[in-house]
């Protein structure tokens, strides 16, 4: 996320430190592209789906949160896709942005005149990913050509250790409407977002230049200046605990700050927010 003074949501300084192991498996599958976008408020369509690399028992994880409200009953967002083929392995896959995937950008406003990145300097990076339902799902991430590598290994590490997401599909899947994404706990990266969303100025911006990833926001929430609240939702702001929340010194901290990146690089509190520093600058 981002506001007319911020890196992602925000600025703050941290230091940077060493780059992941070289001895992280990258592995790679051949298949075909697919994403489309759909209707505000529904669920996205599954982008490709992996191919079986073997069989594994389902992981231990934690069942979908469902989140408390202060007049005694529950609410969560959507649930996530269906799932694909259990796999060993995250398969990572980095590919050109075809046409197709361009036009949606394009016409769903998350590029428009004046926002630095292009489908030539883009790239998709394609991964398998743990969902919150155990089974294992195709996840999409549209970043920077020249960060593509990191985040396929990042996001490989994170398959590894069993990390749980809830959803990854590029932006234009919510229209460019980058609090729909977060509404529906949406992993994202690239988003030149419109001067109605909060943003840092395009060619600053770590998003608008395809080097920041927000993390299962639901989880994860940021501190909205605007309202001085939390965003997507109030109750982990606070309770920071669970499989997805992010911390300080824990897996996801860990796999993304070994490879350089920085967490809420921000002015505000922006749990879900990684990028590669502010303003943004090729790797």
């Amino acid at each position: 996320m981002g506001t007319a003074t911020r890196a992602g949501h925000g600025r703050l300084a941290y230091p940077r430190v060493a780059s992941v192991g070289s001895g992280l498996a990258l592995a790679v599958i051949i298949l075909a592209a697919c994403s489309t976008g759909s209707v505000r408020g529904s669920d996205p369509p599954l982008v490709a789906a992996a191919s079986n690399a073997g069989t594994t028992s389902t992981p231990s994880l934690a069942p979908p949160r469902v989140t408390p409200s202060p007049n005694g009953t529950s609410s969560a967002p959507p649930t996530g896709p269906p799932p694909v083929k259990l796999a060993v392995h995250a398969e990572a896959l980095i590919t050109a942005v075809p046409a197709s995937e361009w036009a949606l950008i394009v016409s769903t406003g998350a590029w428009h005149p004046g926002c630095p990145a292009t489908q030539q300097t883009l790239r998709r990076v394609e991964v398998n990913f743990h969902g919150f339902d155990g089974a294992v799902h195709r996840g999409v991430l549209v970043v920077n050509a020249d960060v593509a590598g990191d985040i396929a290994r990042i996001f490989t590490a994170l398959f590894d250790r069993g990390y749980p997401i809830h959803r990854m599909v590029p932006i234009e899947a919510y229209h460019g409407d980058d609090n729909a994404s977060m509404a529906a706990d949406n992993t994202s990266a690239y988003n030149c977002r419109r001067a109605s969303q909060a943003n840092a100025s395009p060619s600053a911006s770590p998003h608008a230049n395809g080097r920041a990833v927000d993390v299962n926001p639901w989880e994860n929430p940021w501190v909205d200046d605007r309202c001085g609240c939390f965003q997507p939702d109030a109750y982990y702001g606070t309770h920071r605990a669970g499989p997805a929340v992010i911390v300080k010194g824990g897996l996801v901290w860990t796999v993304f700050t070994a490879a350089g990146w920085i967490w809420q690089d921000n002015a505000t509190i922006d749990y879900q927010h990684f990028d590669t520093g502010y303003p943004s600058v090729p790797r």
